[in-house]
């Protein structure tokens, strides 16, 4: 999708490439996401897609070519409140006890200053950000009373209570029921009307389909098809799942993480 003059791209890839233990995972990805658009990043396990949005967040290093955030170089880019990340198959259960509320506050974090208090700001982030996902109801439950679907709804809240302009989801719907499904797509419609750009990685579409300005499917590190979803779900298989491959890659450490509580 072109970008219109005067705006500037969220997303902007120029020949980028990355290598992990000296293979070759991503080849010359051009890929240029606009504002307010709303990508599907698919392919079958191990077409780079995943390694794509971490190449994109900086949870792994471009072996050559560019990322520019915002139209600032990677490198340069501070404005990390400006984007909101919801890693792959990630839980939001840990050793220490913690409920809904606490968990989507510490997404604010982003967006406060060390040390003081929440503000009546702050506060009605979290609970519309609680609200957007469909647990306002469940707000003091500890997260672990949650079903699986419900956590990464909570995850998904806690990245929008930074109120990010840019959304990256990893497989949001990987293992989650149907009805969990529909309350994440619910969620993202909200967002997507208030001018967000989001960018899924998603094996199947389900209910987000009517959502998608664009997919690009991914085949073999490259970019194999950009265009619209539908066409991109009827007569291209390689969007599928592919038994025996993976899409391994060592976690490597980004500002997201410090800023996002280890997102």
């Amino acid at each position: 999708m072109p970008v219109s003059p005067g705006l500037v791209a969220p997303v902007e890839v120029r020949q980028g490439a990355v290598a992990i233990g000296g293979r070759p995972i991503l080849r010359g990805i051009d890929l240029t996401v606009a504002p307010g658009e709303f990508l599907a990043l698919m392919g079958a396990n191990g077409s780079g897609k995943s390694t794509l949005v971490r190449a994109i967040t900086g949870l792994v290093p471009l072996t050559s070519g560019s990322v520019s955030l915002f139209g600032t170089p990677y490198a340069d880019f501070r404005d990390w409140q400006r984007i909101g990340f919801v890693p792959q198959r990630s839980t939001a259960s840990s050793g220490v006890p913690s409920t809904v509320w606490e968990v989507v506050a510490s997404g604010r974090i982003t967006r406060r200053r060390r040390f003081l208090p929440l503000s009546g700001q702050d506060k009605q982030a979290i609970a519309d950000a609680i609200e957007v996902v469909g647990l306002a109801d469940r707000a003091s439950y500890g997260i672990s009373q949650l079903s699986g679907g419900q956590q990464q709804r909570a995850l998904i809240a806690r990245a929008l209570a930074g109120e990010p302009d840019l959304l990256v989801l990893d497989e949001p719907t990987a293992g989650v029921d149907l009805s969990n499904q529909r309350a994440l797509a619910d969620a993202l419609r909200v967002l997507k009307s208030r001018g967000a750009t989001i960018v899924l990685v998603a094996h199947e579409l389900g209910p987000m389909e009517p959502l998608i300005d664009r997919a690009v499917v991914m085949r073999d590190g490259r970019v194999a098809y950009s265009g619209p979803a539908l066409d991109a779900g009827n007569g291209h298989d390689h969007h599928h799942p592919t038994a025996g491959t993976h899409d391994h890659v060592p976690h490597v450490g980004s500002p997201l993480d410090e800023l996002g509580g280890g997102r």
